[in-house]
């Protein structure tokens, strides 16, 4: 007889449910005309607590192609560096997209994206990041490629609404699927490089938390997300 782990039969039976609400309710309604607009250029301050964007770092701009492809899958991008009076410094990538109903539109995994530029991705565990009476769910992953070692912290919200990739991802589209919803949402990354792992990972919640104590607290939910009421 073949033993199906429970978590398995889990995924089958959420998937199951996302097809048949993508057949049977094709959502309408897009959640993100009903609100503020996201703009991360605005939104996201370029100086906070210790921190300050560091101008002396560019970021590299994609290919043209990735680009196309970066247009095509997100409503908007921001990349930036900030650098504390230590000297250490945190790099910022936020992805956001206005259509988070599916697997095909919603934001790709880090885990994805830095493979895909001969990076190798290994696990750190998932963690939670205290945010004054709120815990944040994020992802913690190790980048490396040749001598160059990237410590990476990420999350993804759904509309107001945080979670990781897999089944909590699957189950917040069903749940906005089966009201006939298109939520938005976004990728926030944090990672730093020169840093040992510990040190790197302490580095990033300081960061995390220090940004979240001053965000505009008309979109912090959106970047963030929130407790959700019961």
């Amino acid at each position: 007889m073949t033993y199906v782990r429970p978590a398995a039969i889990a995924v089958f039976v959420v998937m199951t449910a996302l097809s048949f609400a993508a057949e049977s309710f094709k959502p309408t309604m897009r959640v993100a005309e009903e609100k503020p607009a996201i703009n991360l250029d605005v939104q996201v301050p370029e100086a906070f607590g210790e921190w300050v964007i560091d101008k002396s770092i560019i970021p590299i701009a994609p290919s043209p192609d990735v680009q196309a492809s970066l247009d095509e899958l997100y409503s908007a991008t921001l990349s930036r560096t900030y650098r504390n009076a230590q000297g250490q410094r945190v790099m910022l990538s936020i992805a956001y997209g206005s259509d988070q109903s599916s697997e095909a539109t919603a934001v790709h995994r880090p885990e994805f994206c830095y493979s895909a530029q001969g990076f190798r991705v290994f696990g750190a565990g998932e963690t939670k990041i205290a945010l004054d009476g709120y815990e944040l769910p994020a992802q913690r992953l190790v980048a490396r490629q040749g001598q160059r070692l990237e410590p990476i912290t990420y999350w993804i919200t759904i509309d107001e609404e945080a979670t990781l990739p897999g089944l909590g991802r699957k189950l917040e589209q069903l749940r906005y699927g089966l009201q006939g919803k298109i939520p938005d949402g976004m990728l926030f990354r944090v990672s730093t490089v020169g840093l040992d792992e510990a040190t790197a990972f302490n580095v990033q919640e300081s960061f995390v938390r220090s940004l979240y104590s001053v965000f505009d607290l008309n979109f912090r939910n959106r970047y963030f997300g929130t407790v959700r009421q019961s």
